[in-house]
């Protein structure tokens, strides 16, 4: 599986608010950081298990939609543009790297 196939599979995932399909896209060690927050980087599945439970997939509503995507090697580069999370859209970047067939990194820019 290419690490386009993988960052899609989680996308739909994502979009579908399946949290088990969501979190079988990641690593056990993987690790999300929102650039320019002040907050540390959200380490391990069980972590992001927690986060999305809670804060993401109960949220009627919420998706993101892909403006566009751009990959290189290992990294997929996806333009999104959340719904539901805040009163606007907003738009947000999110690089994944892809290892083995799993996302092992995530950096979010303008994600909220």
């Amino acid at each position: 599986m290419s690490p386009t196939d993988v960052v899609q599979r989680q996308l739909d995932a994502y979009n579908a608010h399946d949290l088990a399909a969501f979190l079988a896209t990641y690593s056990e060690t993987a690790e999300l950081t929102r650039i320019g927050k002040a907050e540390a980087p959200l380490t391990g599945k069980g972590a992001i298990s927690d986060l999305y439970a809670s804060r993401v997939f109960n949220v009627q509503g919420h998706r993101a939609e892909l403006v566009g995507r751009l990959v290189l090697g290992n990294k997929v580069v996806d333009h999104e543009r959340v719904f539901g999370l805040s009163s606007e859209p907003f738009e947000a970047l999110a690089v994944y790297e892809v290892k083995e067939e799993l996302i092992q990194r995530v950096w979010f820019f303008g994600a909220g």
